[in-house]
């Protein structure tokens, strides 16, 4: 092997985005192989968990409301467990079958649905009355879905991350469409430097945080979205009022896990004017923009 380490790029198309693997190594093809792996584990989990695959372990569950129970596996009754302490921790607001909700946004239209259509989809809504026996679940009326679009690119960064660490590597970084699980610093030891877009401008950053190690997630409204009327309606939606929230810009965590950040970003922009104080109990480090181009942040030894 060679002696000289050099980091690595792969990039690679998950999960309807861009993603890519970077490694610090001493040999390309040890680099390359690592990074397939990681990119066979994120495709793992888009594969068992998109809501967007007929195939899909979420998709066999939503098909079977209102009838069948659906039988589970260790990894995804855990991930059911984390969706029951984001209930919890949310109040409520961060619901994984609230995913209903998108068939009555499309954010490829530019159309706000009526009362009658949200009020319908919100019904739907309801996290705890889902049925949940052994290792079996069902969800208890026709029409309702799980939605594991909220943590699951999050959940693979994570798990692809630590399949690479388990291969020896401690400089690089796993980032999936911008949810970053950083391993170790730079082959110099110096952090990783990531860029926070400007919510209102594509080619702007508002701020380059360094990360050695940890996570680092953002949500906002700028990613999907249409405007009506001078009205900004993006794809994060309340799952009381079925529309979207309007209070924050964008919001960065940086955690331990992309699971954790990710999760606290958006259970932040739900919460709406109080996702400030959420933000603030959660400990973590975070940089908020609000609906008024107002920034808060926090600093913390995690990288900011």
């Amino acid at each position: 092997m060679n002696s000289r380490m050099d980091s690595f790029h792969f990039r690679f198309e998950a999960l309807g985005s861009g993603c890519e693997v970077v490694i610090g190594s001493g040999s390309k093809k040890n680099a390359q192989s690592i990074a397939g792996c990681a990119i066979e584990e994120v495709s793992r989990i888009e594969c068992k968990y998109s809501r967007y695959r007929t195939d899909s372990l979420v998709s066999r569950i939503n098909a079977a409301a209102g009838h069948d129970w659906v039988e589970c596996d260790e990894e995804t009754l855990s991930l059911f467990q984390y969706a029951d302490t984001l209930y919890e921790s949310s109040g409520g607001l961060f619901d994984i079958t609230a995913g209903v909700l998108r068939h009555a946004w499309d954010f490829g239209n530019a159309v706000v649905p009526g009362q009658d259509v949200l009020s319908r989809q919100c019904s739907l809504i309801n996290w705890q009355s889902v049925e949940r026996q052994g290792n079996s679940v069902r969800l208890p009326v026709a029409g309702m879905e799980f939605d594991f679009g909220g943590f699951g690119k999050e959940y693979a960064a994570d798990r692809a991350a630590a399949l690479v660490y388990r291969k020896g590597v401690r400089n690089g970084y796993v980032n999936l469409a911008g949810d970053i699980r950083v391993l170790g610093p730079k082959l110099d030891e110096t952090p990783w430097l990531i860029g926070i877009q400007d919510p209102r401008h594509k080619s702007r950053t508002i701020a380059s945080i360094p990360l050695f190690t940890g996570a680092l997630a953002t949500s906002g409204d700028y990613e999907r979205y249409f405007e009506v009327d001078g009205h900004r309606y993006c794809h994060i939606i309340h799952p009381r009022s079925g529309y979207p929230v309007t209070y924050w810009r964008s919001v960065t965590v940086v955690a331990p896990l992309a699971i954790t950040a990710g999760s606290c970003s958006t259970i932040a922009m739900l919460k709406e004017a109080d996702g400030l104080a959420f933000l603030e109990d959660s400990g973590m480090g975070y940089l908020a923009v609000d609906h008024l181009g107002e920034m808060y942040c926090r600093n913390t030894s995690s990288g900011f």
